[in-house]
């Protein structure tokens, strides 16, 4: 009889043992699972594109933005994939300065005077962790250096100084100065308006 019960009590507790083991395994694969099936998700609501021109000498900032990016929503396994090979198109009429005046200006005397630029089209390329847009702009396509710097919220900033020269965008530049002779000169009586412009793209990764 005691056998008997000794030899009970032992399948008993090896039953309850395998079940166990079985649990955490089953546990572990769904974790697993869970991690392997995460996804980043950019979207064009979330992503917004700023601009910083300079004028006078002094080199005094002249802020802006666009108000529509046009994209599909992309997705990837990390922040570097769901941002690679992402296509973009922007409206040149989007361009807002919170100046209806030098709006007007910057859309006739600048962007009206390049070829094709209704529409200014990118790509993001994004791989070993560098990173540029390919802009084409005034029928010229040229790539744009980015650095990225993503938070821990998945908040994204890429930045990037454009030399308008590489869209050989310098005769519109000096059509836009002519239009803004007055406006762009400084204390010293100069009316400069420079070739750089800072480009600051922030973007929010959804979870997918």
């Amino acid at each position: 009889m005691k056998k008997t019960t000794f030899l009970l009590s032992a399948l008993l507790l090896i039953t309850t043992i395998s079940c166990k083991k079985k649990t955490n395994k089953t546990e572990t694969e769904t974790t697993v699972e869970t991690v392997a099936t995460e996804k980043f998700v950019v979207k064009p609501e979330a992503t917004t594109v700023k601009w910083t021109a300079y004028k006078t000498t002094e080199k005094k900032p002249v802020g802006g933005e666009f108000t529509v990016l046009k994209f599909e929503n992309k997705e990837g396994a990390s922040a570097q994939e769901a941002l690679n090979n992402l296509n973009f198109s922007i409206p040149a009429s989007s361009l807002f300065t919170k100046d209806e005046s030098r709006d007007a200006k910057l859309k006739a005397s600048f962007f009206g005077a390049m070829l094709n630029t209704d529409i200014l089209k990118g790509t993001i390329k994004y791989a070993n962790n560098s990173c540029v847009a390919s802009i084409t702009m005034n029928g010229v396509t040229h790539d744009l250096p980015l650095d990225v710097k993503i938070t821990e919220e998945r908040r994204v900033t890429m930045t990037g100084t454009m030399n308008l020269a590489n869209w050989d965008a310098l005769g519109a530049l000096e059509t836009l100065n002519k239009a803004c002779f007055d406006l762009h000169k400084g204390p010293d009586g100069v009316s400069k308006t420079w070739d750089d412009v800072a480009i600051e793209v922030s973007t929010f990764l959804r979870k997918g």
